[in-house]
């Protein structure tokens, strides 16, 4: 089992605290056909707010396929872990069977680059707080180029087409970090267009062409890919915001934003 990491940390390590920090943020509405998401990694007091915009419409899944960056360097470049995940809400069951789809592919089964990485354990709370009886799939990226991103995106999809599972793709992944509030939302709206229009190449050609610091976009390529063969047509932006809008300290923030595929 993967005991949490950051509980205590980046959102409370009690149950009874955590739900109720949960609850003032999902307001769960009118569910959309989500076949995939980005969604914020930092700590809940900043981008939980952000977060909490997707979760409150996602429909339930039979797999959540949460792709995060490898920030720690650890493990193979793309590994998946097979371990149940332990929260302070319970314990999440890994999809033994979505992993199997995968062996033999880019995505290495390697529990290393798990151990530490909070992007993906973030994301279990919100989940664990809105549905019951499902499954995840943690995959973490360490190599987030464009044609391993498109790969791992291909890989995914086609393994839920072959074993028939009903599956929503979840990128986490923060935007610009530590820039001025200014810069921060231009270059992320530079990248949110493309990301809206689900265009990869386009989105790596910003990321370069701004010398973009957001982490995940391996993920997020990953992520529309996989959303694209699952036929989603558009993406949607749910929310934007900076840990400055939270702390009042815009000389270097860090940008959060919550988008849709569907």
């Amino acid at each position: 089992m993967r005991p949490a990491a950051v509980a205590g940390q980046f959102y409370p390590g009690s149950g009874a605290e955590l739900e109720h920090q949960l609850d003032g943020m999902l307001h769960p509405e009118s569910e959309i056909a989500v076949l995939g998401a980005v969604v914020p990694h930092a700590g809940y007091i900043y981008s939980g707010h952000v977060a909490a915009a997707v979760y409150s419409c996602l429909p339930k899944a039979d797999t959540f396929v949460i792709i995060g960056p490898n920030h720690h360097g650890m493990g193979s470049p793309v590994a998946l872990s097979r371990d149940s995940w332990k929260t302070p809400l319970g314990v999440v069951e890994t999809d033994g069977e979505m992993a199997d789809a995968l062996a033999g592919s880019i995505i290495d089964h390697d529990e290393t680059a798990h151990i530490y990485e909070h992007s993906i354990e973030v994301q279990l709370p919100f989940l664990q707080r809105r549905f019951s009886g499902f499954k995840i799939l943690p995959i973490c990226m360490g190599l987030q180029d464009e044609e391993t991103a498109s790969e791992v995106g291909r890989e995914i999809s086609s393994a839920a087409k072959r074993i028939d599972r009903r599956c929503i793709i979840i990128a986490s992944s923060d935007f610009t970090h530590y820039e001025p509030q200014e810069r921060a939302r231009s270059v992320d709206a530079k990248l949110l267009e493309a990301i809206l229009n689900m265009d990869v190449p386009e989105l790596y050609n910003r990321v370069r062409r701004y010398d973009a610091t957001a982490c995940g976009y391996g993920p997020i390529a990953a992520t529309i890919t996989a959303s694209m063969a699952m036929g989603a047509k558009a993406g949607r932006l749910l929310a934007y915001a900076t840990s400055g809008d939270v702390s009042g300290d815009r000389h270097q923030v860090v940008g959060y934003g919550a988008v849709v595929f569907s």
